[in-house]
């Protein structure tokens, strides 16, 4: 069963406790939301890469340099 720990921190007396069936529901919906957000974090991030790059191509198709798409879009 998973444990927590607990210290008083005006003793220094450490406390070991299981964790209770709602305490472990809790930790495991709380680790699938970070997944979830992780996920949708990468997926707005290859998003942006992609709308950057076809940025980049239709401003290198009329005509400007990588020189001057740098300058432009920094």
């Amino acid at each position: 069963m998973p444990t927590k720990v607990i210290i008083d921190c005006s003793t220094g007396i450490e406390t070991v406790l299981e964790l209770t069936d709602e305490e472990i529901a809790a930790n495991v919906a709380a680790a699938a939301a970070q997944k979830e957000a992780e996920d949708a974090a990468a997926v707005v991030a290859a998003q942006a890469a992609t709308d950057k790059a076809s940025g980049n191509a239709k401003l290198k198709a009329l005509g400007l340099t990588d020189a001057e798409i740098a300058a432009l879009v920094g």
